[in-house]
């Protein structure tokens, strides 16, 4: 199982950006399909975003499509989520996720189909 550490969380003003990141060790991030969820204490975790492992397939949640950007950098194991005008009710622990798939352009979307998450990074969005 890869291990995942996400960086870049931290607060920011409503209608900012910010970029958090996930490096991938103990696997090839070319071989694993990636993604983005988040969750507030209380509720359910919420799908974000997913990409395919060759970075020609994403997806995304439906509170932030048009906002939220994810890309991949395999040369350094990494995922991006560039998010912007940013909400308050985007206030919440993010968390990395991938799955190891044969298939470069498979795209995942449920929690339950990736098997390894990071611990995840806070960002708070201030009204």
């Amino acid at each position: 199982q890869v291990q995942l550490v996400e960086s870049g969380g931290g607060l920011v003003q409503a209608g900012g950006s910010l970029r958090i990141s996930c490096v991938m060790s103990g696997g090839t991030a070319s071989s694993y399909a990636m993604g983005w969820f988040r969750q507030v204490p209380g509720k359910e975790r919420e799908f974000v975003a997913s990409i395919s492992w060759n970075g020609d397939n994403t997806y995304y949640g439906d509170s932030v499509k048009g906002r939220f950007t994810i890309s991949n950098d395999n040369g350094k194991n990494t995922v991006h989520l560039q998010m912007g005008s940013l909400k308050p009710e985007d206030t919440a622990v993010y968390y990395c996720v991938a799955e190891k798939t044969w298939y470069s352009t498979s795209l995942f979307r449920r929690a339950g189909d990736f098997g390894s998450w990071g611990q995840g990074t806070q960002v708070t969005v201030s009204s």
